[in-house]
């Protein structure tokens, strides 16, 4: 158990220069280390361990690996009567990786709920060159060739992990997460993180599980490491995406 020291790394340590997940503070619940920065490298090591960057700019750069931790398994998602409506009559389509740019910062934009945001212009560049190289990817609703909900998250192996999403009209995001959980179901990811967990993610069904399972589940799951190539290389009509 950590006795309250926090590792600090520097710009020039290997990216794998992180402790142990073990070693993470009960408070602030998950804060493992410090300093380092957002290379490729360091951070495709970090997600693939159980580590994330999560800071406000001014702040160093803070990471984690909470415990427990929220995911969503193949069979958690729970689709709303109200949302299995709105998909029947949907006019939406779901593209993935058309927009990534765009969802990143719509992301960034003030929710009615929040008070500025963690995904700082360091945080976009460094995503936006894992979108680059493969890795980092977006989900996106569109309506009338209208960017109106998405989210967007890394692809390892049979893991997606989920950074952020955001509507813009009802249930936008609930769709782009929907694609991931039939992703689930297919058995093309086995587990997407959602790292923390929160009231709106358990009402979709989200379950949380201890950081050590996490791990442990991690290290088949994201083998090989190479980036995923499963999407669809057109649009998906969001009418499509629940058909029971």
């Amino acid at each position: 158990m950590n006795n309250g020291r926090v590792i600090w790394l520097n710009q020039d340590d290997p990216p794998d220069t992180f402790p142990p997940v073990s070693m993470a503070l009960i408070e602030p619940d998950g804060l493992l280390a410090v300093g380092g920065d957002l290379s490729s490298e360091r951070l495709l090591y970090a997600y693939q361990n159980g580590i994330f960057p999560w800071y406000d700019e001014g702040q160093p750069l803070l990471w984690w690996s909470p415990d427990p931790r929220c995911v969503f398994l193949p069979g958690d998602f729970h689709v709303s009567r109200k949302l299995q409506r709105e998909l029947r009559y949907s006019s939406a389509e779901l593209r993935v990786n058309t927009a990534f740019s765009k969802v990143i910062r719509e992301c960034v934009k003030p929710r009615r709920s929040e008070q500025g945001t963690w995904i700082t212009p360091d945080m976009i560049e460094a995503y936006e060159m894992l979108h680059h190289q493969g890795w980092a990817h977006s989900i996106e609703v569109w309506e009338s060739d209208k960017l109106v909900g998405g989210l967007y998250g890394l692809a390892i192996g049979q893991i997606f992990f989920g950074e952020s999403m955001f509507s813009r009209v009802s249930n936008a995001s609930k769709m782009a997460l929907l694609f991931i959980a039939n992703h689930l179901e297919s058995g093309a990811f086995q587990l997407l993180d959602c790292q923390v967990v929160s009231a709106h993610l358990e009402t979709l069904g989200a379950r949380i599980i201890p950081r050590s399972n996490f791990v442990e589940r991690l290290g088949s799951a994201c083998l090989p490491s190479n980036p995923f190539q499963g999407w669809p290389t057109e649009a998906l009509p969001c009418s499509k995406l629940f058909n029971n």
